[in-house]
């Protein structure tokens, strides 16, 4: 019973526990092993990498994309257009109320393609 409760404080108190907290912050709530593709916001705001998503996107189907939401307003709705236009399963990440609160870099991930559910035995870019 006294454990039950220790249990319960320390839960409410800090959270419920997760598996590697940073490596799923860095990747967008992902695990490394699950990413096939992940490109900065630096990269992102290259032209040319759009062309280079779209022959990405019609060669890995079954895959999701995910973006990061704290990126700038124009660049999450060019990628979601480009999700869309290629009816692809997309989720924007906004990760509001995590314990670790700092400004978005133009090194962090904006744009990640994983498989939900299966380990990718070859990365294709990371």
């Amino acid at each position: 019973m006294a454990e039950d409760l220790e249990h319960f404080i320390k839960t409410m108190a800090l959270g419920i526990p997760t598996i590697k907290p940073d490596e799923k912050r860095a990747f967008l709530g992902n695990f490394r092993e699950r990413v096939a593709m992940a490109i900065t916001i630096k990269q992102l705001r290259d032209a040319r990498i759009t062309t280079m998503l779209d022959a990405v996107l019609t060669r890995y189907p079954g895959y999701r994309i995910f973006l990061n939401g704290r990126m700038g307003e124009s660049l999450v709705n060019q990628y979601m257009m480009q999700a869309l236009a290629h009816n692809y399963p997309f989720t924007i990440m906004n990760q509001p109320g995590m314990r670790v609160t700092k400004r978005v870099l133009q090194t962090d991930f904006g744009w990640v393609l994983a498989h939900p559910t299966q380990k990718i035995a070859r990365p294709i870019l990371l």
